[in-house]
């Protein structure tokens, strides 16, 4: 659940003179609403809200007020000056709770900022404000190592226009990302998002959910069994030659899907195969390699089991990824890649197994690797944005 932000505003009002007044007269006054705080739930501080058409979006304005008072919000642009929402618009407020909801058109672009006061006659109360608010697009990033923060580079999104979700609060995406695997190294989504951000001014959001070394039978719904343990381990022995899967990973990937709400997000991008593909050849136990042909049965059950865990068909976009060091690609598992995406499973990404060792620090990428990495990312998600936003 989102974590809510408050900011206090003292009273202005002259509580003591009133008081008095009251007592003197006899009056049967309400006394006026203390100094107290709006809390706003809904927007966070840098989210990003999924459009829904190339121009606007919805999003919703939720919180509470400190007293029984009715309550007003506008919006502005980042910088201060007059937008489109310069009037002040009513909240509805539920009496009881002091809560207001409110379902709101936005445009495309941003940052917006948003304004909020509690007033009681024709005074105000209360105020605050969300000072960063986008309407845009928002992806969710998943997979292994390659996905997350295993770069060699801290990135910093450079356009100001990208922020990360880490599953309970937002923020700008400098690296590294929260909510995922590593916690000193850097990633591609700074230079994805900055390329996205340029192409189609708005705001890009990402929340990235994956884990170094992991294959993908270990993505797989808890009580999922399989005949090979993966390399790295990761899954529990249930009975010899058998393994089964947590769920541990696949629950953090549809969290977020359940965080960022139905349709909150425009797709998952996965990159993930250096676990599985290779690895007989690499020198660990034969037993332990599962077959193309598995490879693309475990990712179709992974994305039809997200899919229906998230109650619509949210669309994933996957890479061929197999490099190895000294083995930097590998057939039958780019094949199979490539057969979900002739199969209309998921989307065609980019083709990470063309970034050599220039590009590479062992297995993992450098910082102009990391960039170009971004760069593949933002040419294919950019191609399928261009083709949806078209419809």
């Amino acid at each position: 659940m989102s974590k809510p932000i408050s900011l206090t505003i003292a009273s202005i009002m002259l509580i003591a003179h009133l008081a008095a007044h009251a007592t003197s007269t006899g009056a049967d006054a309400t006394k006026p609403a203390e100094p107290g705080a709006i809390t706003i739930i809904s927007p966070q501080d840098y989210q990003v809200f999924q459009r829904t058409e190339r121009s606007q979006g919805t999003l919703l304005i939720t919180g509470t007020l400190p007293v029984a008072a009715k309550a007003r919000f506008r919006w502005r642009s980042n910088s201060g000056a007059p937008s489109l929402k310069e009037r002040w618009i009513d909240l509805p407020v539920t009496t009881a709770t002091h809560r207001f909801s409110k379902k709101v058109y936005l445009k495309s672009g941003g940052w917006y900022r948003l304004e909020v006061q509690a007033y009681q006659g024709k005074t105000v109360i209360a105020e605050t404000q969300v000072a960063h608010v986008g309407m845009g697009e928002v992806f969710v990033v998943s997979g292994q190592s390659n996905s997350t923060n295993y770069g060699a580079e801290l990135l910093k999104p450079e356009r100001g226009l990208v922020s990360s979700f880490d599953g309970n609060s937002w923020r700008l995406a400098n690296d590294p990302q929260g909510g995922c695997d590593g916690s000193t190294g850097g990633s591609f989504i700074p230079a994805f998002g900055d390329a996205l951000a340029k192409k189609f001014q708005v705001p890009i959001g990402i929340a990235s959910t994956g884990q170094g070394g992991t294959s993908v039978r270990q993505f797989l719904p808890k009580g999922f069994r399989v005949r090979n343990e993966p390399t790295t381990g990761g899954m529990k022995l249930i009975a010899p030659g058998l393994w089964e899967s947590d769920g541990g990973l696949f629950n953090r990937l549809t969290d977020r899907f359940s965080a960022l709400g139905l349709h909150g997000f425009r797709a998952v991008l996965w990159h993930q195969g250096e676990s599985d593909a290779g690895q007989a050849r690499a020198g660990y136990p034969a037993e332990r390699q599962i077959t193309g042909e598995q490879y693309f049965e475990f990712m179709t059950m992974l994305i039809h089991e997200s899919q229906r865990k998230a109650e619509w068909s949210v669309p994933w976009i996957t890479a061929q990824t197999t490099y190895h060091v000294g083995d930097p690609s590998d057939p039958e598992f780019r094949a199979a890649m490539k057969k979900l995406w002739d199969s209309g499973i998921s989307l065609e990404g980019p083709d990470t197994d063309t970034l050599r060792e220039e590009y590479r620090s062992g297995v993992h990428f450098n910082g102009n690797g990391q960039r170009e990495h971004g760069r593949l990312w933002a040419d294919k998600v950019g191609h399928y944005l261009d083709t949806v936003l078209a419809k």
